[in-house]
């Protein structure tokens, strides 16, 4: 089938965790026999030296300026299975009223930020997305799975909401033999809601444990953060150097925000890059998460300073990453996700079609 996919972003992976998303997802998706097409807008702040993907040879990737110039591709996305408008994407109300108006294919919304999304919407905040265009979409992918699926078809009108969690490409994220530099390490970019919990949990850490060595890795941290000296900073890291950085890594943070606590079923990309590297994961808690990973076992979790220094500690920690691994390449890779993909699109299809009869 053809796939065209309006998204954040593809070319970059500067600030965003939608690129890594997309990429590893789209590239399986092709991988299955099919064409895709990404579209997406052009902006200042994902160009240039920012952008790190240019030309894949699993999709076409093409930009367009403004939503005028996205016209220029109506007949593509009028000739295409299924078209896919992610959340995030510039003027996203606009845009996928275009593409319910011109896509003769199935319609599908996929919010890799549904907590947050929900959150936006309840306060009448329609950046990228309305409660009107939404009963319009052929399937809601969601990045969170559990009860809001349900909240999306009921309250939302959604004709069918489905999870698609994040993934990873298990032929870019692999153990690799590094010399550990770090005990503990974090990955990802600055936001209020998680600054917090990486105080709690990496800072205040770092300084009861002089001895032990951090790091943090990602854009847009505030000049007014005091690091402590064991704690490195990494102002970006592409994802070309992702393995490497994990695999110097005897464990790794996840931090979750606010929004995706408070709904659960909302496990980050950088869960399961870090498991397939086999880096043991030490993480905050949230409904849905020992049902992907089980704690003890394949992950983590902890609430406390005292509860990471006692984590860092443990004799079992490699065997804990290894195991993780094992669950992470048994369900959680993106050929897991391009299969579920299929599968959420070729139902709404035939859902869609089911609705035309009985309008009919």
């Amino acid at each position: 089938m053809k796939l065209v996919v309006l998204g954040l972003s593809l070319g970059s992976s500067w600030g965003n965790g939608h690129a890594t998303t997309f990429r590893a997802l789209l590239k399986a998706y092709a991988a299955r026999g099919h064409e895709v097409v990404f579209l997406e807008r052009e902006v200042p702040w994902y160009a240039g030296a920012h952008r790190d993907l240019v030309n894949p040879d699993w999709c076409r990737l093409d930009y367009y300026s403004d939503l005028d110039h996205l016209a220029e591709w109506r007949e593509e996305i009028a000739a295409a299975d299924a078209v896919i408008v992610g959340s995030y994407v510039p003027d996203g109300v606009a845009v996928g009223r275009l593409v319910q108006e011109w896509a003769e294919g199935t319609t599908a919304f996929y919010d890799i930020d549904t907590p947050v999304t929900l959150a936006k919407l309840a306060r009448g905040d329609f950046e990228y997305l309305s409660p009107a265009v939404i009963p319009d979409y052929d399937v809601y992918l969601s990045f969170t799975g559990g009860p809001t699926l349900r909240h999306l078809e009921d309250h939302y009108g959604s004709p069918m909401a489905r999870a698609l969690y994040c993934s990873v490409d298990a032929e870019a994220y692999v153990p690799l033999d590094v010399p550990k530099k770090w005990d503990l390490t974090y990955l990802g970019t600055y936001s209020d809601d998680r600054q917090p919990t990486l105080e709690r949990l990496l800072l205040y850490v770092a300084r009861a444990a002089p001895n032990r060595r951090f790091a943090v890795a990602g854009p847009q941290y505030p000049d007014t953060i005091q690091w402590p000296d064991n704690v490195e900073r990494i102002e970006h890291l592409p994802p070309a150097e992702h393995a490497a950085f994990y695999g110097a890594s005897r464990a790794t943070l996840n931090v979750t925000r606010a929004d995706m606590i408070a709904a659960g079923w909302s496990p980050s990309v950088r869960i399961f890059e870090a498991a397939a590297c086999g880096t043991p994961i030490i993480s905050d808690r949230w409904d849905g998460l020992t049902e992907l990973l089980g704690d003890g076992r394949e992950i983590l979790l902890v609430d406390t300073c005292a509860d990471m220094l006692a984590a860092l500690g443990r004799r079992d920690l490699e065997q804990i990453g290894q195991a993780g691994r094992a669950r992470v390449l048994a369900e959680h890779t993106a050929a897991h996700r391009a299969e579920e993909l299929e599968r959420h699109l070729g139902e709404a299809a035939e859902h869609a079609r089911d609705r035309a009869r009985v309008t009919a």
